[in-house]
């Protein structure tokens, strides 16, 4: 990928409004300054192009690992609750060779990270990028760099007083299991390569309605809550409402919000702060999820005055051992009016 510049952005957007016949706006705008092309020119490539100076060592990125990364991906990148491993699937055979033989083999039925990224600047643009899900861009440039290093030492590519630096990072590439395995003969790799799928689209006279060809087993319905909740809060969302029998007729193909959070809705504004902020990820209104249901956290506290107080300081500083082994992030970006809203909420009645 190019890296931006502002000219570029200018001649882009010329363009544009040339070929569309747009009229011009009523106020003209400005040029954007160079610290807000800085702060969306962000990429790293394969070649460390983009890579900013820093360091972070193993040890370094263990600490960041347990406080804001564990609790949705497992103590040692295994979790499966939130989301697929990050770690496993890979032998010290595979960083020599650079290819990863469980992905040919099927040993490993379930693909890591770790088994199919080929390059650390992936990792590291990844995390830089969205990582923590609850508070993306949090990160500081050597949190980056320790937490990359910590996962490369889990799934033992590097050794563990590894530092990962802009001067390491190159170190650590020879050391990637799949460095080898990135496949260049198709089309999405060379505009004028060989599609690597057929796709016949029906261009006129196509079916309105279409049969379901594939649902979620009945058995494995809600099993981790509703999947139609367990969305970031903003774009549109296509998810199931699991908490409904399987459907019968065509999926619709339009976006639409959890039912929970619709307009007009109960509680809509907590509601949608605990989906806006990846709480409903790992709570569920009624069922246990990762973390508690909701009603079983407003049952726990009924009748404690000091409950407010207590939800408030465990939502914004993180909690571990109340519920179980797996630690709730801090979600320290929040204002106390928002939490407070939450709060509310939670020790109502849920429904």
């Amino acid at each position: 990928m190019s890296r931006l510049t502002e000219a570029a952005l200018a001649l882009a957007m010329a363009a544009l409004f040339s070929s569309a016949g747009a009229a011009p706006a009523s106020k003209p705008g400005r040029s954007a300054t160079p610290q807000e092309v800085a702060a969306w020119d962000i990429d790293v490539r394969p070649d460390f192009a983009g890579l900013p100076k820093g360091s972070g060592s193993v040890l370094a990125g263990q600490a960041v690992w347990e406080g804001k990364c564990a609790s949705c991906h497992g103590t040692f990148g295994e979790s499966n609750e939130v989301f697929t491993p990050l770690i496993g699937g890979t032998t010290a055979e595979d960083a020599a060779k650079g290819r990863v033989a469980s992905l040919t083999n099927g040993r490993q039925p379930q693909k890591t990270t770790l088994m199919k990224v080929a390059t650390v600047s992936t990792l590291w643009d990844y995390i830089n990028r969205a990582m923590p899900w609850t508070a993306p861009k949090s990160l500081t440039t050597d949190e980056v760099y320790a937490v990359t290093a910590y996962m490369l030492n889990m799934g033992e590519v590097v050794a563990d007083d590894f530092v990962l630096s802009d001067q390491t990072m190159a170190q650590a590439q020879q050391r990637m299991p799949n460095r080898h395995g990135m496949v260049t003969s198709h089309g999405l790799w060379d505009v004028k390569g060989k599609p690597d799928v057929k796709s016949v689209a029906c261009m006129k006279n196509c079916p309105v309605e279409g049969s379901v060809r594939s649902s979620l087993p009945e058995a494995a319905r809600n099993a981790h809550g509703n999947l139609a909740q367990q969305t970031r809060g903003f774009g549109a969302t296509r998810g199931v409402d699991t908490t409904q029998p399987a459907p019968t007729a065509r999926l619709p193909g339009t976006a639409t919000a959890p039912p929970a959070a619709a307009a007009g809705a109960p509680g809509q504004a907590a509601l949608a702060l605990l989906q806006q902020n990846a709480c409903l990820a790992c709570h569920a209104v009624a069922t246990k999820v990762v973390g508690p249901s909701f009603k079983a956290v407003q049952e726990k506290y009924q009748g404690d005055s000091n409950a407010a107080t207590t939800l408030a300081g465990k939502i914004k500083q993180g909690s571990a051992g109340a519920w179980g082994v797996v630690p709730m992030p801090a979600q320290g970006h929040l204002n106390d009016a928002d939490i407070a809203t939450m709060v509310a909420w939670i020790l109502a009645t849920p429904k």
